[in-house]
């Protein structure tokens, strides 16, 4: 008698969707060579708690639900609490993803070293690093603490087992793509185990309250590797980003239900770990040559933070037919579109120009509010015509060569004030609506004709 054979079924990486059989092209997300075999898992198999651990959850009514002791546990990393909206909420799960070696272990390693300093147990799973290694890290990071416990463990059932005898509050799992369960025959990292790993992990921790971190892998694409509904399933998503060839690291929420996705935390590399930075925008100017041609100061809001950063341009003539547009850290096609409102409105001639655009200090911006200053760099490079190193520079530019207002001028000029500039260019119409008097002068404009006179 022939025994049954188990049929799986085919499974988007990227998107999840599921198919009897193989196909070359998703018709999911349209990616190419992304379905793979998943074996399901038998549904018997899925109970991992005893009957007498499981909690019988009645309906209440929400205003009898007491939160009162439900605090967020603080890291003692303000950078990373300003991202997690404050703290730790007891419960959730954190994903955290990021390219490889852009420092996603040690922040979570120098997180938990503080955690534990007040007398809760943290537990660090590894299933890349053995413990030597992760102590040999710990000794050039200085982190020393005796209630920071370690394991190399992929095997999620012998996981459950230590989380049930230490009884941590915290628990971090390095990679979610190395943890495997013995009820799923595909290998460790393959969508199927990714995903069903992460679910038992998080139903852990909403039925004992420990907070969870998961670090996962990135695609190519710079995406979270595995199926993308893991980002639906937990609370929080957060992506250190960053240049390896920069010290400096941004650790960005896109997704938090217990917070805002606005803010960001700005971090430094260095030979002993992160140091949180504190006033990034004097980090980022610290650099910034003086009176020259192709540099100017904006000013641009991540979530309730004022950041200056310089941008800088640099046009030359070009030999090409066709010259080259190259930007980094602000979005090429709004850089076209401001190229072409120069041209059009100002009458520069930049067609037969290479036009290079950077954000020094590898930091990514992409609100309007930076328009006029990506207008001001280009121009004074073509004209090679200093803008005052005093003078910072702010303004949304519509497609007539209007400047439109932007939002929370306060805060901005505030912080232009606290670095030392003496001039600000604006919108008129924010000059109109400010409620401060700055003490600084403040140069409204309505135009880019207007406004590049009064800069250059």
């Amino acid at each position: 008698m022939k025994g049954k054979v188990s049929r799986g079924i085919f499974v988007c990486q990227v998107c999840g969707y599921q198919n009897p059989k193989w196909l070359g092209k998703c018709p999911g997300c349209g990616e190419w060579q992304t379905m793979v075999e998943d074996i399901p898992v038998d549904k018997r198999t899925y109970k991992f708690f005893s009957p007498e651990e499981e909690t019988n959850q009645r309906p209440q009514a929400i205003d009898k639900i007491d939160i009162a002791h439900e605090q967020r546990l603080s890291t003692h990393i303000q950078e990373l609490d300003r991202v997690l909206g404050g703290g730790i909420v007891p419960g959730s799960i954190i994903l955290v993803g990021g390219d490889p070696g852009i420092g996603k272990s040690t922040l979570i390693l120098q997180a938990l070293s503080k955690l534990s300093v007040d007398g809760p147990k943290v537990l660090y799973i590894s299933g890349e690093e053995s413990a030597k290694q992760i102590k040999m890290r710990g000794e050039r990071i200085k982190i020393h603490s005796k209630n920071l416990y370690v394991v190399t463990e992929t095997s999620l059932e012998k996981i459950f087992q230590i989380v049930k005898e230490l009884k941590p509050i915290i628990l971090a799992v390095d990679s979610i793509q190395t943890i495997y369960t013995a009820d799923l025959g595909s290998a460790p990292g393959s969508i199927g185990q990714v995903r069903e790993t992460a679910g038992r992990l998080i139903t852990l921790s909403k039925k004992t309250g420990i907070s969870t971190f998961l670090i996962g892998h990135v695609t190519k694409e710079g995406a979270i590797a595995g199926p993308r509904i893991l980002e639906h399933m937990v609370d929080t998503v957060l992506y250190f980003e960053g240049n390896r060839s920069h010290p400096f690291r941004i650790l960005r929420a896109v997704k938090n239900r217990f917070g805002s996705t606005n803010e960001i935390g700005v971090f430094e590399m260095g030979s002993y770990g992160l140091r949180q930075v504190l006033n990034p925008s004097e980090l980022f100017l610290s650099e910034r040559p003086l009176d020259v041609p192709g540099s100017v100061v904006v000013a641009s809001i991540e979530g309730s933070r004022p950041i200056l950063v310089e941008l800088q341009a640099l046009v030359t003539s070009s030999s090409l037919g066709v010259p080259r547009r190259t930007v980094i850290g602000i979005d090429y096609n709004r850089v076209s579109l401001l190229i072409a409102i120069l041209e059009k409105k100002v009458g520069l001639n930049l067609m037969g120009h290479d036009i290079f655009v950077n954000v020094a200090g590898g930091v990514k911006v992409d609100e309007p509010a930076v328009d006029l200053g990506t207008v001001a760099v280009i121009t004074s490079s073509f004209k090679e015509k200093p803008i005052p190193s005093k003078t910072m520079v702010m303004g949304e530019v519509g497609l007539a060569g209007e400047i439109r207002a932007i939002n929370q001028i306060e805060i901005r000029v505030a912080e232009a004030e606290k670095l030392g500039f003496t001039r600000c260019i604006l919108p008129k119409n924010n000059l109109d609506r400010l409620g401060k008097k700055a003490s600084m002068e403040l140069v409204g404009v309505a135009s880019i004709g207007e406004a590049l006179k009064r800069i250059l």
